[in-house]
């Protein structure tokens, strides 16, 4: 009997545990409040993200996106309700033991769910780098108004929530190990036939020491650190921005000035220009052979999840300071950071993929027996619930280039080299060290200290 009807108990409970999950096209539902976001219509976008999450239980997501574009908007106080919502949610997950019945049950479902149907059916936990860039993100917020000392909090947490993420991994990895060991799973993304395995293997992909840990991260506290007179906690930052993204003379040169204070008329100035979006995840549809005898081999169509990155932002290498061209450095990239994930994430993806393989190929087999004459080496049966998992953090800001100065205090002039019709805008300097931070989104420029959500 077809696996629908043998688990139908179990599909049911998933379906009422997920609501809407498997259904839901995230992709394009964030596409359009993109779209948006590129034309500056900060409340426009949010009226899409409410419309698209009308339950009044929101999910790990909404609070993702509801804080990147308040932020986006200057409303960095709403912004970081919406984030502190997100890292709760987080962070109670992360203390969570699933002991109580009722929680093992869940749990059992949502593993068994994506096993036999989708990923989409797994409750959204939220990438590794996203929870990492969720409270660089709430610390850049903190830093953007002065509050080095609240700032000082959120990348504590940060650090702590690398280490954690290591000791999860390293279990990951030894229990995926052992299981592909007793499955007989040979299978590894490069075998996968159409599939764009050479993203998966681009050099800055690979240089990666993790997909979690971020060069920017780790400047951004010890910058925080130094402007609080804590260089011996400064130290350690820049060191380990440097490890993360080796020969990278703008990492080096902070740690060279450690002990050169600006002057008493002067300000340390710290651009931080974040430009695109995190990368979209779509769906392909790759063909995964299934032996189930000597000599019967059927093959299923399977999705797996890739990664299409934010091509509407302009690169660009420079800011104008006062109408003088300031050399910005790239100290992150989300795509690549999302790239290195889903490339060590793919084992575990694939071993769920070749359960829901073998059980098409069973279903088709049996098919075959009770129809020979329309017998068939492919499954036939069009699986509506057959697609990888799209969801993800979609309005994180994708590359963080930087740049260092040293200005007078007083008035300044600030302006992005992609937004040539956009006025300067002038900022005040007037502490010893200070953050200015750009956000790009194609030719719109937005520095934070001017724009706002209009007046309801």
């Amino acid at each position: 009997m077809r696996r629908y009807l043998l688990l139908s108990l179990l599909i049911s409970a998933v379906l009422h545990l997920s609501g809407c999950a498997a259904y839901r096209n995230y992709d394009r539902e964030m596409q359009q409040t993109n779209d948006r976001l590129m034309q500056a219509d900060f409340q426009g976008a949010l009226d899409l993200l409410e419309w698209n999450n009308p339950w009044e239980d929101k999910d790990l997501l909404y609070y993702f996106e509801k804080g990147s574009i308040l932020s986006f908007a200057n409303a960095r106080a709403q912004s970081q309700i919406a984030w502190r919502s997100a890292d709760r949610m987080v962070f109670q997950r992360e203390e969570a033991v699933p002991s109580a019945p009722m929680k093992l049950l869940n749990r059992f479902a949502y593993e068994m769910g994506t096993m036999l149907v989708n990923d989409k059916l797994s409750r959204y936990e939220g990438y590794d780098y996203e929870k990492v860039m969720l409270t660089t993100q709430m610390a850049l917020n903190q830093l953007a108004e002065s509050d080095f000392d609240s700032a000082r909090a959120d990348i504590k947490k940060t650090h702590e929530r690398e280490t954690l993420i290591a000791r999860q991994r390293e279990r990951q990895y030894e229990e995926l190990e052992e299981q592909a060991k007793a499955q007989g799973i040979v299978v590894h993304y490069k075998d996968l036939k159409g599939y764009p395995v050479a993203t998966l293997d681009a050099p800055a992909v690979i240089e990666l020491k993790n997909g979690y840990q971020s060069a920017f991260s780790h400047y951004l506290a010890g910058f925080a650190y130094e402007a609080l007179g804590e260089r011996g906690l400064a130290a350690p930052g820049y060191r380990q921005a440097i490890e993360l993204r080796p020969n990278t003379p703008f990492l080096e040169q902070a740690l060279r000035n450690l002990d050169q204070p600006p002057k008493a008329d002067e300000s340390d100035v710290l651009i931080v220009v974040q430009s695109g979006l995190a990368p979209a995840r779509s769906s392909v549809s790759v063909p995964i052979p299934v032996r189930l005898n000597e000599t019967l081999v059927i093959t299923a169509p399977i999705s797996f999840p890739i990664l299409v990155p934010d091509t509407v932002t302009p690169a660009f290498d420079h800011i104008l300071v006062d109408g003088r061209k300031r050399p910005l450095t790239v100290i992150n990239s989300v795509t690549d950071m999302a790239f290195r994930t889903l490339r060590d994430d793919m084992p575990a993806i694939i071993s769920r993929a070749m359960f829901r393989a073998n059980m098409a190929a069973i279903s088709q087999a049996q098919e075959n027996e009770r129809n020979p004459a329309k017998a068939s080496l492919v499954v036939t049966e069009h699986d509506p619930f057959e697609e990888a998992d799209t969801r993800t953090w979609r309005t994180l800001p994708d590359k963080t280039l930087v740049a260092r100065v040293r200005l007078k205090k007083g008035n300044h002039q600030f302006s992005a080299p992609n937004a040539p019709g956009a006025a300067p805008v002038t900022l005040r300097i007037d502490r010893d060290h200070q953050l200015i931070n750009l956000r790009v989104l194609s030719d719109v420029a937005n520095v934070i200290g001017n724009a706002r959500l209009p007046d309801k």
